[in-house]
Order: structure tokens, then sequence, then C-alpha cells
């Protein structure tokens, strides 16, 4: 795990960008169009952000056969619903950056075929060759997509139940709780650990105390953002904020300057 500790927001989500500009390049290059994991959210935004914004300006790579997988989606909303996440990822990144809406995928949540969409879900992801590198954002409470604390190391795409507090927290997309659907496909811990690359993003003090128990603490369900630990590529990606609570901080700010330039994350 290499945890690169930046100074701004702004730092996190360009490097992030550089990391995925460099991957979709590299496919490109060897005629096997990049396979992205993407994540909605607020953290994520910036980086989508500035990819958008250098594609614009003719500076970012062609997105032309890239595919792209979501980490989860909510089940009980109707068709084209604006905050299904399939409708959120397209409007805030995919469509902007030329990737056609058939080749942007996320679990199907419809109900006659809900037992079955884990596992087709999974098909999917193999079939397309596997996800290349996968964007993660981290929970206060140190959950990743929407595998809560006490989910299995080992998951995969799979239904859950929202709680009380997920339900509330997501509330300001819906105006209420009450409107917040109780039910979502989530990719698993496992499901997730079988990318190529994880790049996880965190900016603010609010996920500090998440940041430190998944890079340092133990290995466990408790904090299911600790899994990452296990995995052979892992990127961690922090303003000054959300490192403020790492034990290592300064060792892990010593090692990212000291790296040769040539070899990136």
């Amino acid at each position: 795990m290499e945890v690169v500790v930046l100074d701004t927001a702004a730092e996190v989500a360009s490097l992030a960008a550089d990391t995925i500009e460099d991957v979709v390049r590299r496919r490109a290059a060897a005629g096997t169009p990049a396979v992205l994991g993407l994540a909605t959210g607020s953290t994520p935004l910036a980086t989508y952000e500035e990819l958008i914004r250098r594609a614009r300006s003719g500076g970012g790579p062609s997105y032309e056969g890239v595919q792209t997988f979501n980490l989860d989606e909510y089940v009980g909303l109707p068709d084209g619903h604006e905050q299904s996440y399939l409708a959120t990822i397209r409007r805030e990144f995919t469509d902007a950056i030329g990737i056609p809406p058939e080749r942007v995928h996320g679990p199907d949540p419809t109900e006659d075929t809900l037992p079955t969409a884990g596992e087709r879900y999974e098909a999917a992801i193999v079939a397309a060759g596997g996800i290349e590198v996968q964007i993660l954002g981290i929970g206060s409470d140190g959950h990743l997509a929407f595998n809560e604390p006490g989910s299995s190391l080992a998951s995969l795409t799979r239904i859950k139940t929202l709680t009380a507090r997920t339900r509330k927290d997501n509330a300001r997309f819906f105006g209420s709780p009450d409107a917040v659907p109780h039910h979502v496909l989530t990719q698993g811990l496992g499901t997730i650990t079988r990318a190529g690359h994880l790049l996880l993003l965190a900016t603010g003090e609010g996920k500090a105390e998440a940041v430190a128990a998944a890079v340092e603490g133990p290995v466990s369900a408790t904090c299911p953002a600790s899994v990452l630990q296990l995995h052979g590529h892992v990127s961690v990606l922090l303003d000054e904020a959300a490192a403020s609570r790492l034990v290592r901080r300064d060792y892990y700010r010593e090692v990212y300057a000291g790296k040769p330039d040539w070899q990136g994350l």
C-alpha cells in the first residue's frame, strides 16, 4: 500500500486524474481499451471534473472503447430516476468524457431478476477483462461502497439493506429519508479487491479517523476499508486534513518525495 499525502484536495484530484489518464493511454496503445471502476459521491467528483476539463482542453486521451463499472446501485427506483447511480455517473462524468451509455455499466436492479443480479454483474466484469483501476471513496465509519462494518472481507456483489443512518445521510439527494430506497446492490469487498489497482481518495478531516483505521489499524470487518491492506497494488491519496491522524504521516511524505519521477503510482 502506497500512501500519498498531498497539501490540498485539488492535488489529490489532479494526481488521481494523471493515474487514470495513464491507464487509458497505455491500454489504447496496446489495442485493449481500459476498464475503469467508478465510484459516485462527493470525493471522486473533483477527479471527474479534472478529467473532463483536460478532455475539453484537448489535453486528455481518447476514451474510445473504454468501459466502466459502477460500485453500486439503488433497488426500487423508477427507470431513469435521476438519483440512480447509473444516471448520476453518466451525468457527472461519462457523458462529458465521451463514453457511450452502452459501455457504462452498473448492477441491474430490475425487481424480477434481483436474485441473479450479483452473479450476473460479476460475470460482466470478468467478461470485460476485469477492472484495471478502481476508484474508491471511504465512509466515515470505514465502509467501502455499501459494505458496512461487519461485511465479509471476501464478499461478492449482492443486495444489502440500508441502515437508518445511511438512509438519513443520503436523504439530501431525495428530499427526505423516507424517499431513500431501503436496498442497494453493491460490489463486495472481494469483488473490489479483484481490480488490478485500487485508488482510494479521501479529503477532509471528517475522513481522518476512518483513513487511519484502514491504513494503520488491524485488518478487520469492523473497518471494511482495512481489506485494502491485503491487496498488492493500492494507492491512498489524501489531503493534509484526511491524513491528520496517521502516525506515520511524515514517513509517507518522505517516501513519496523520494520516488523516481518515472515510477508513477
